[in-house]
């Protein structure tokens, strides 16, 4: 786990900053099997996301994956462009 450990309620969308570098292309895969494993097995994959408070790390399902977001539960919306891994 690379950052703080949060809950997926704490998480503050308007301090969501994108990441250093752009890990979308390489997370592809990742995001595709996350989206899956919540879908199909209710599992959970750990999220880590930059934010103006340093990394931080949510462990939920994903919901779904559009072209610029990852949805989780509660109608949280995760800008692709912020992701900094994806473990499960």
């Amino acid at each position: 786990m690379l950052g703080e450990l949060i809950e997926k309620e704490a998480i503050d969308i308007s301090r969501i900053l994108p990441a250093d570098q752009n890990h979308t292309e390489e997370l592809k895969d990742k995001l595709t099997a996350a989206q899956r494993l919540g879908n199909e097995f209710k599992s959970k994959a750990d999220i880590t996301f930059n934010t103006m408070d340093g990394t931080k790390t949510v462990s939920t399902t994903v919901w779904a994956v559009t072209e610029k977001y990852i949805q989780l539960k509660n109608g949280i919306h995760l800008p692709l462009s912020s992701l900094i891994d994806i473990d499960f």
